[in-house]
């Protein structure tokens, strides 16, 4: 696995390292070890998978409050999506900065989100699927959001959006 650093300290995009042969390629996509030894959290507890019907799909901006504060590895296995997240520690030198990445199936390239950090996208494609890791379970009651819109934040989406949730339509702004 190649790990590259992104302009916020703290997320990393992590690319396979790719053996090829006549047959296609084997990569590792994940290897405790090689996450422990580079100081990054190193054991899920959960897997889930986000599937999306219609391009310009909004979902996020999510994040769970602390003790509850989730890591997460997201991998886009079919279409692709524009990556948001948006850098919530108070003390970083990056505070509400937004930081966006494509992630697809062609590029197969993994966003490594620390706690701490909103998260959500914008599906590119038709009927796109999302691996997500996380380092806990889910928890309703530490679950929170921004509004995806939020000037103070001003995320710069893609596509004109198509479907978002009442849920994720009804967060708030952040409050500084």
């Amino acid at each position: 696995m190649l790990f590259e650093t992104l302009a916020i300290e703290g997320p990393l995009l992590v690319d396979l390292e790719r053996h090829e042969d006549d047959r296609g390629f084997f990569a590792r996509s994940f290897f405790e070890e090689e996450f422990a030894s580079k100081g990054l959290v190193s054991r899920f507890a959960q897997s889930s998978v986000s599937f999306n019907a219609r391009r310009g799909t909004v979902r996020g901006m999510h994040f769970a409050v602390a003790p509850r504060g989730e890591t997460k590895l997201v991998h886009c296995t079919a279409g692709a999506i524009h990556d948001v997240i948006i850098d919530l520690r108070p003390n970083s030198p990056s505070y509400l900065a937004a930081l966006s990445v494509e992630l697809s199936a062609s590029n197969r390239r993994t966003l490594y989100i620390p706690a701490d950090f909103a998260h959500g996208f914008q599906v590119l494609m038709d009927e796109t699927k999302i691996l997500y890791m996380t380092d806990r379970p889910f928890a309703p009651s530490a679950a929170r959001g921004i509004c995806w819109n939020d000037a103070a934040v001003d995320i710069q989406w893609p596509e004109p959006i198509t479907v978002i949730s009442e849920k994720d339509l009804r967060f708030p702004d952040w409050v500084r």
